[in-house]
């Protein structure tokens, strides 16, 4: 199904001659052939390094596979289904050609579906592994309504992956979804995130980007009744050699509902880049709405680079808040400097500047386990050793 106007149609095809910026109003399709095929000029495509992906942009025999192993409580079901299934597609509606040609060509797709009123006693947690090769992914996961539940997708593995990944939250359900990459070196990730959030309910949806050699992750937020919360947090520590992505849109259509943004970039190596676009709208219809979107950039070293760009477009002035911040820098002298006139020598002073950097948004998953692997997989990049002793820090 395309829906689509005819001017928005020619703004997708016009090889990025719109005018810079996000549009408000997105282009959308199911059909791949819909899309231009990039070349790395367009608004969408402008800060990814498209000659990596080229794969991506054309339909491909799969030579993978995204395999999903669950662990997961009493009132959790799950099923392998075929993408002709009636629980699949639902709030997708693809808004690029990588999106559209997942959808078209994906094999099958994971479904996992907490039970209405359900309060689930531990999180679920989705192993995604894959080998080397090209793979379509699809996973949807649904909070009935009333249900509580934490849902963990951890990957793993070196793959070329295009995916798609539906949330659905049910009216007065409280979900948390976190999306760990954790890939192998040499692994690409493109996926996109459609969020659908109902009457008065709760999401709490976290992106961390550890692995990987290229990794874009797009949410899409959309409110489907009134009175939705959502926050959404992100942490990137970015290496030499690595790209991370993040591109999020949240659409405020419907009264009083609450969107909270906060990601936080750390980048160490001469090519580390991290990319975060945040574009919010609130519709005339939003009335009541209350929204804040922050990004932070900590520079580790010479030659890494981070791109910022908030957007907030409001069109109605009966909302309770609104706004955008966004802070790139370097490492501050000043805090190393004091840390060391305390006997602490430079490396564990950066190591504790960075993870207090990190500290407030990890916490705020509330999977302990979860962040203590987290901070302990950050603090091997800055070569700590987890052996050592701990020293109290507070968050930056």
């Amino acid at each position: 199904m395309t829906t689509a106007t005819p001017v928005t149609q020619a703004l997708a095809k016009n090889h990025g001659r719109e005018a810079t910026g996000s549009p408000s109003e997105r282009f959308v399709s199911r059909d791949p052939d819909a899309f231009e095929v990039p070349r790395g000029r367009e608004e969408q495509w402008r800060f990814t390094p498209t000659r990596d992906i080229r794969v991506l942009f054309e339909k491909f025999e799969p030579t993978a596979s995204v395999v999903g192993a669950l662990d997961a409580p009493a009132g959790v079901s799950w099923a392998s289904v075929e993408a002709s299934d009636d629980r699949v597609g639902r709030v997708l509606q693809p808004e690029d050609r990588v999106s559209a040609l997942a959808f078209a060509n994906t094999p099958d797709a994971l479904v996992v579906e907490v039970e209405p009123g359900r309060e689930l006693d531990a999180p679920v947690f989705v192993h995604a592994s894959a080998q080397p090769g090209l793979a379509y992914a699809h996973l949807v996961i649904e909070a009935k309504p009333q249900s509580s539940a934490s849902v963990v997708i951890d990957y793993s593995g070196s793959a070329t992956v295009a995916e798609n990944v539906e949330i659905i939250v049910g009216d007065g359900a409280h979900l948390t979804v976190v999306s760990l990459q954790d890939w192998d070196s040499d692994a690409v990730h493109l996926s996109t995130h459609a969020i659908s959030v109902g009457r008065d309910a709760t999401l709490k949806h976290v992106v961390i980007d550890l692995g990987g050699r290229l990794v874009r992750i797009s949410p899409t937020v959309r409110f489907d009744g009134i009175g939705g919360d959502v926050e959404l947090l992100g942490v990137s520590f970015a290496g030499t050699g690595q790209h991370f992505e993040s591109r999020l849109y949240v659409d405020h259509s419907a009264p009083n509902c609450t969107s909270k943004v906060l990601y936080k970039n750390a980048l160490l190596g001469e090519t580390a880049r991290t990319v975060w676009i945040g574009d919010v709208r609130i519709r005339p219809t939003a009335t009541g709405t209350n929204t804040y979107e922050m990004n932070r950039n900590l520079l580790l070293s010479d030659g890494a680079r981070a791109d910022s760009v908030p957007n907030l477009e409001i069109e109605t002035g009966e909302i309770a808040g609104a706004g955008h911040a966004s802070t790139t820098g370097r490492f501050d002298d000043l805090q190393l400097f004091y840390l060391q006139s305390r006997g602490i020598d430079a490396d564990e002073a950066q190591r504790l500047v960075v993870r207090g950097f990190f500290a407030d948004v990890v916490d705020r998953i509330g999977l302990p386990d979860l962040q203590h692997r987290i901070m302990t997989a950050i603090e091997a990049r800055l070569g700590f050793d987890p052996a050592e002793p701990e020293l109290e820090t507070s968050s930056a």
